[in-house]
């Protein structure tokens, strides 16, 4: 793992940590099954986008979604997006799916669900395959997260 960001900013933190390595993951399920955690537990690494060169990350537990208007309103505004994948990779220098705020190109501010908080999670760990497990509250603590109610339930898969 020499030379990655993500753990070596973990590392340098004081977070109590471990990485946990596995092989590729099709859904957020198949990641839990194979870092050996609940749905929720997987913490979702989001990044949105406030104004052109303006960016959060959001922390959402695996079985939880983003709320955009409980988002909109904690943040003050009335326009946000989620940036396409060329745009995420160059405002944190992650892949979607790897992403994490440990070792952003960037340290933008962290804004977490607060079902986050209390148990262990993992976290993208800066590479396809790898993860951060950690302590929440030590995680949050650490990148000085806004904790507040910012997602809803995972909408059920359509039929279809």
């Amino acid at each position: 793992m020499s030379g990655n960001p993500a753990i070596a900013a973990i590392s340098a933190s004081g977070v109590p940590f471990r990485v946990v390595e596995h092989g590729p993951v099709r859904s957020l399920a198949e990641a839990a099954q194979a870092r050996g955690v609940a749905v929720p537990d997987v913490v979702k690494t989001l990044v949105v986008r406030l104004a052109d060169d303006d960016f959060r990350f959001v922390l959402v537990p695996g079985d939880r979604v983003i709320s955009w208007p409980k988002l909109r309103a904690l943040l003050g505004v009335a326009r946000m997006s989620m940036p396409d994948a060329a745009t995420a990779k160059a405002a944190t220098g992650f892949e979607r799916g790897t992403i994490t705020p440990f070792g952003s190109s960037t340290a933008w501010p962290v804004v977490a669900d607060e079902r986050v908080r209390g148990r262990e999670i993992t976290l993208g760990g800066g590479r396809h395959g790898v993860a951060l497990a950690a302590p929440a509250d030590a995680v949050l603590a650490f990148l000085e997260a806004t904790v507040a109610d910012v997602s809803d339930p995972e909408p059920p898969a359509s039929k279809g």
